[in-house]
């Protein structure tokens, strides 16, 4: 019996992870392109000034990463407890917050640009192109936040193949975006932070009709939604969720702004290799979110034994994907990276340090296994205490020995240690979490 039950567990994985994978590597393809097309215009600072422009929207968008990642733990778990109340509830609150966050957003989208490049290092040129590329962008917040929501909601309820087409289509669209406004209207950065906005539109338009041609939907109940102890209930458990994410985008930020300091080339050839280390990431992302549904579902049911079988495999499952990328790393960097950029110099700078990406992608891969682990139990607190301690004390004492020094190869050290540093706290949270769930969880 047990031997069928992990056969079950197999597929189901597999399958989840399989079209979460799809759906996933459109977000980074849908990058490379933007790296593509910027790389080979004639004028470099295109290139490095998106990459620098895009810090201002690592941190505010994910730093309501919350969003997502809060809205798929506790839908998988309601679903797990067969709460269809609690699930439509999550949808809704979360929808309302997401809404009111990107109004705000785009009203105040001023004072967050002024604040925002006031602490970036890059030349006049880059700068002059990251704004152009700021103004365009950010009229997609509210549709940008909510979509973190609607995906969340549809990972949650084990509805990869709606997030495939939500990603997909809003990727696609804005490949062919890019190709219009930045190629054929010659709008550079300002082409492609409108080609991504108006990509995010799509992407949230999807999302709602797929929603409200469900026949299981349920209309609004405005007291139930704006109930005090609900949403609070919701800014508790977002609040580590918020913490955790911050300190995630505070180490990618300082990474590319450290990499601004020690030149323009340097900066496009660290962002180069960037792209290559996310592509591999929502590969690997593909089976966190499986994770992260699935152990939600099984801390629902109070399954822990479901759990542990399930966190097994998808560690096996994350490390075979990082490895394969490892390998094209070591067999194909002559034709991965001129793929990128026509710039020569840039090339050279990031063969040189692409060699850094392999023990970057092995480490990274239990760490985003482990980072869906916990986001499906709702664990933010293990998350925000791993993270903080990896950025602040492991990443950022690093990172300013290489900025201090001038060395590209220690700034890479320091990612390459902040990964190992997530992936043994969070291995070490998971073990005794475990234990407990043995003595306590009960089956429902």
């Amino acid at each position: 019996m047990s031997e069928r039950l992990t056969q079950s567990l197999r597929q189901r994985y597999l399958r989840l992870a399989a079209i979460n994978i799809m759906a996933t590597v459109s977000v980074p393809l849908a990058g490379l392109v933007d790296t593509a097309i910027l790389g080979h215009l004639e004028d470099i600072r295109f290139l490095a000034g998106v990459a620098l422009g895009s810090i201002v929207f690592d941190y505010v968008y994910w730093t309501f990463g919350f969003l997502r990642m809060g809205t798929t733990g506790t839908t998988a778990q309601a679903m797990g407890g067969g709460n269809m109340k609690a699930v439509y509830l999550t949808l809704y609150r979360g929808l309302f917050l997401a809404l009111s966050i990107g109004t705000a957003l785009v009203v105040l989208q001023v004072p967050i640009r002024i604040g925002g490049f006031a602490v970036l290092s890059g030349a006049e040129g880059v700068e002059a192109a990251g704004v152009a590329y700021f103004n365009a962008r950010v009229w997609g917040a509210p549709a940008t936040l909510c979509s973190f929501v609607l995906i969340g909601w549809f990972l949650g309820r084990e509805e990869s193949g709606r997030v495939l087409l939500i990603t997909v289509a809003a990727n696609v669209s804005n490949i062919l975006l890019d190709y219009v406004f930045v190629l054929g209207l010659g709008l550079a950065a300002f082409g492609a932070g409108l080609a991504t906005m108006i990509s995010q539109y799509l992407a949230v338009a999807i999302g709602l009709f797929l929603f409200w041609k469900s026949r299981e939907s349920r209309p609004w109940v405005w007291g139930e939604i704006l109930d005090r102890h609900g949403l609070t209930s919701l800014m508790r458990l977002n609040r580590d969720i918020l913490f955790r994410t911050l300190g995630l985008i505070t180490a990618l930020s300082l990474f590319t702004n450290f990499s601004s300091v020690l030149g323009t080339t340097v900066l496009a050839a660290n962002a180069i290799l960037l792209r290559v280390q996310y592509l591999a990431s929502y590969f690997i992302d593909g089976a966190a979110f499986a994770t992260e549904s699935l152990a939600g579902t099984f801390r629902g049911r109070g399954d822990p034994k479901g759990l542990l079988k399930l966190l097994r495999l998808s560690l096996v499952v994350g490390f075979a994907c990082a490895l394969g990328f490892a390998v094209l790393v070591v067999i194909a960097p002559g034709f991965l990276y001129p793929l990128l950029t026509s710039h020569q110099e840039v090339v050279e700078v990031a063969t040189r340090f692409g060699y850094w990406l392999i023990p970057v992608l092995l480490f990274g891969s239990a760490a985003y296994i482990y980072d869906g682990f916990f986001l499906g139990l709702t664990e933010g607190r293990v998350l925000r205490n791993s993270m903080l301690f990896s950025t602040i004390v492991i990443f950022g004492s690093v990172a300013w020995v290489a900025v201090v020094r001038g060395d590209n190869h220690i700034l890479w050290l320091s990612m390459t240690l902040w990964m190992a540093s997530r992936a043994v706290t969070l291995s070490w949270a998971s073990r005794s979490l475990l234990r407990e769930a043995q003595r306590t969880w009960e089956p429902r």
